[in-house]
């Protein structure tokens, strides 16, 4: 802090008791060492907090900079994870289309030649579809064997 070296300390000390005194001047020393004390317990009270701080603030500007990443990265898989759904459905589309040109061919070649050879050449679900009529329900697999009985029978709640 202070450029004071030993010889200015002395000389200081020798003026003290000079003008003080032998009486007065250990009062007025632990007035000075007191005085010192506090101040000195000031400036690192005060280095502390300007160090906390300047921690405090890189912290910040660290969350502030990493919260940016992660929505950069947010934003980018939000994006990827659209164009893939795009890309999904559209192969989905592709498929349901095909697939409906492939049942559209094989129906009408069987319903226009109904001929046993072609219709053992078909897959078997879709001579059944074929086959069988186009019904609005939710019924699209048939229940049969043990499942059929116990979907067909009443619930008894009391004998339990």
């Amino acid at each position: 802090m202070f450029d004071i070296g030993f010889g200015e300390i002395f000389l200081i000390a020798v003026v003290a008791l000079l003008v003080l005194g032998p009486e007065r001047l250990p009062k007025a020393a632990r007035f000075a060492g007191l005085w010192v004390r506090r101040a000195r317990a000031q400036w690192y009270s005060v280095k502390a907090e300007l160090e906390n701080e300047l921690a405090d603030e890189e912290l910040r500007r660290s969350l502030k900079q990493t919260h940016g990443e992660l929505m950069e990265a947010r934003d980018s898989l939000a994006q990827g994870g659209a164009a893939l759904k795009q890309q999904f459905e559209a192969a989905h589309a592709d498929v349901n289309d095909a697939l409906r040109g492939a049942v559209a061919v094989a129906g009408s070649t069987v319903t226009r030649d109904d001929s046993d050879e072609e219709r053992e050449a078909l897959p078997a679900s879709v001579t059944e579809a074929l086959e069988q009529p186009a019904s609005p329900s939710d019924d699209h697999f048939p229940v049969s064997g043990e499942a059929a009985e116990t979907a067909s029978r009443p619930e008894n709640d009391a004998g339990r």
